[in-house]
């Protein structure tokens, strides 16, 4: 099997995607990794989905509402942020954004005059380091090498920082078995009531939602669609009933089930 997930090699997503396969590639968006499996490039793609601190990540939430996908798997691993650098004297922190952001206290508190420049990945700002004397990155200690000095470990804001990732698949590898289920819920309405009625859907089946996230549809202002992650496997009746009350409620738009999983979490 192959997959492929944000690069280049050395990113917290290419830690994740070698619990899914051994043969990894690499793209610069997760948009670009989501269209190559829904393209048939690539069996599989691991994204990205949510961070213990900063929240989701909204590309990937777009990028699934946009792609005929399935997600087939939840890896879960912890992050663990260094700074690196060639030397102690720097002027600027390269990361990928939520490495930033999730780093942000402890950089004002030690580094409040260096500027902060977002890259495409935790991976690319290493790069950045390894290039360019005058420019840390943030990334995994291991990432380090030879060439670079680990100024500083464990610089998240939280000791608990993890990050969950989506195993990504085509629509024909969707799977109704799993303890989890996500869909996205485009309802092409606004009426008072609207998500009291998706989410009486679930409440009255003892259904619990472990996250609930509303996106811009992007066909109008003020018009949103809904993803969320449901404890429950598609294989139990009380979770297919509530699909199909749920497809009813959004009879004017769409329902998008991408599948039930599994989560396996990744120490190392």
């Amino acid at each position: 099997m192959n997959a492929v997930t944000l690069g280049p090699a050395g990113t917290y997503s290419h830690r994740a995607a070698r619990a899914v396969a051994a043969e990894v590639s690499f793209r610069e968006s997760v948009t670009a990794i989501v269209d190559a499996v829904a393209t048939g490039e690539f069996e599989r793609g691991v994204v990205p989905i949510e961070n213990s601190i900063e929240g989701s990540v909204t590309e990937s939430l777009d990028a699934l509402a946009n792609h005929d996908v399935s997600v087939t798997r939840e890896v879960v691993t912890p992050i663990r942020h260094a700074l690196l650098a060639q030397g102690s004297e720097f002027e600027v922190v390269a990361s990928h954004s939520q490495a930033l952001a999730q780093c942000r206290n402890w950089l004002e508190a030690n580094y409040p005059n260096a500027g902060l420049e977002a890259v495409a990945s935790t991976a690319r700002g290493v790069e950045r380091a390894r290039e360019d004397a005058r420019i840390a990155g943030i990334g995994h200690p291991d990432n380090a090498g030879d060439d670079l000095t680990i100024l500083a470990e464990d610089i998240q804001d939280r000791t608990s920082n993890a990050t969950r990732f989506l195993v990504v698949a085509p629509e024909s590898a969707r799977s109704d078995a799993g303890g989890k289920t996500t869909l996205i819920v485009y309802p092409n309405a606004n009426y008072p009531g609207l998500l009291l009625e998706l989410l009486e859907a679930f409440a009255d089946r003892n259904l619990n939602l472990s996250r609930i996230e509303s996106r811009p549809s992007g066909e109008r202002l003020g018009d949103y669609l809904f993803h969320f992650d449901v404890d429950a496997g598609l294989y139990e009746k009380h979770m297919a009933k509530a699909v199909e009350d749920i497809e009813a409620i959004a009879d004017n738009g769409w329902v998008k089930v991408l599948g039930s999983y599994d989560t396996e979490h990744v120490l190392e």
